[in-house]
């Protein structure tokens, strides 16, 4: 079991990846997998902001929404290609997360919370109001992609199992690189920030600069996230620059585990897993959704994954080194020639 546990450790990309390609599997239908592995790569977005760097938005939907309005504008408007397309919106982004970084990042703690919702709702309303683009109220429609073509095979987009897999290669792309830039020694920068900014300052480290390009990486995953779901839904509803979707991903986070690496998929796994099934029951979801929320805050402060590495961190003795613990990530190292070469 120990061995198993390191195995994990080391190759924590592959063993996310694995799970995600039996994942359309072993759910009650693929679409539900397909929502749930974007929303996913969202919350993995919203912690690596929050969880790994101690930086808690309330407006990381506008990035989201951005990334699908401005795929959706470059297929419908301009007639660009698919893949084109996803680069324009991620592109958008991350020029709009540079825009709302830069100004958010000259407050702390509660006021970069607030300062982060005021900038995404002005995003929000600036969406809002270009109906001619955007489509209002009503959302961007009409974006449509029935067939691929890779190397000269074709595939069929519309079959849901297809859709999976041809977003899955985006997802796994996105997943590596968080994981090799957490491996860096700017991901050991980012963790001392989160645990003492004044002394990650002291240590040589331009400290704001930091934190504006993982704001900025943060806003780009996020982006990206909201480019796989214009594909998937063929539509572009205008909640998807709300606050309310910025919470939604924040209780992913929570659930799975702030500043782990797995911990944003099982959180999205089961926050829309529990709003398939408790809809079906009553319009109050929310209410209810809400009340396992708080059960599982109190009783799993670490999110579910976060508690599950914790109780394999015990069983696998004091000297393992398992992801998904704060500070205990092989950035250890890291931080020591970083240090080091700052001095």
């Amino acid at each position: 079991m120990r061995s198993f546990i390191h195995l994990i450790a080391r190759h924590r990309v592959a063993a996310v990846l694995l799970f995600l390609l039996v994942f359309p599997l072993i759910m009650p239908y693929e679409a539900l997998a397909i929502n749930i592995m974007i929303f996913g790569l969202f919350a993995v977005g919203l912690n690596l902001l929050f969880g790994y760097t101690g930086m808690l938005s309330f407006g990381h939907a506008a990035f989201f929404g951005v990334g699908s309005y401005l795929t959706g504008i470059a297929m419908v408007h301009f007639q660009m290609n698919w893949i084109l397309a996803i680069g324009v919106g991620v592109l958008g982004s991350l020029i709009v997360g540079a825009i709302v970084g830069f100004l958010a990042i000259r407050t702390r703690g509660i006021y970069f919370s607030m300062v982060t919702l005021a900038l995404g709702q002005i995003v929000y309303y600036a969406f809002y109001k270009a109906e001619r683009w955007t489509g209002g109220e009503n959302g961007l429609r009409g974006i449509t992609l029935e067939k691929i073509h890779l190397g000269g095979i074709e595939l069929d987009f519309l079959h849901p199992l297809t859709k999976y897999y041809v977003l899955f290669v985006f997802v796994a792309l996105a997943l590596w690189f968080v994981s090799r830039l957490l491996n860096s020694p700017f991901g050991a920068v980012i963790e001392a920030i989160r645990e003492n900014e004044k002394r990650t300052a002291a240590c040589g480290f331009d400290v704001a600069r930091s934190k504006l390009l993982v704001f900025v990486i943060s806003a780009g995953i996020c982006g990206l996230a909201g480019t796989l779901r214009a594909l998937h839904l063929s539509i572009v509803p205008i909640d998807s620059l709300h606050y309310i979707q910025s919470g939604q991903g924040i209780m992913m986070s929570l659930l799975g585990g702030m500043g782990s690496f797995f911990g944003p998929f099982v959180g999205a796994a089961v926050f829309l897993y529990l709003e398939d099934v408790v809809t079906t029951m009553t319009r109050h979801w929310m209410a209810v959704v809400g009340l396992i929320f708080m059960l599982f805050v109190l009783f799993f402060p670490k999110g579910i994954w976060g508690s599950i590495v914790g109780w394999a961190l015990r069983y696998a003795g004091p000297d393992a080194k398992l992801e998904g613990t704060p500070g205990q990530h092989a950035a250890t190292g890291h931080a020591a020639d970083a240090t080091g070469a700052a001095k």
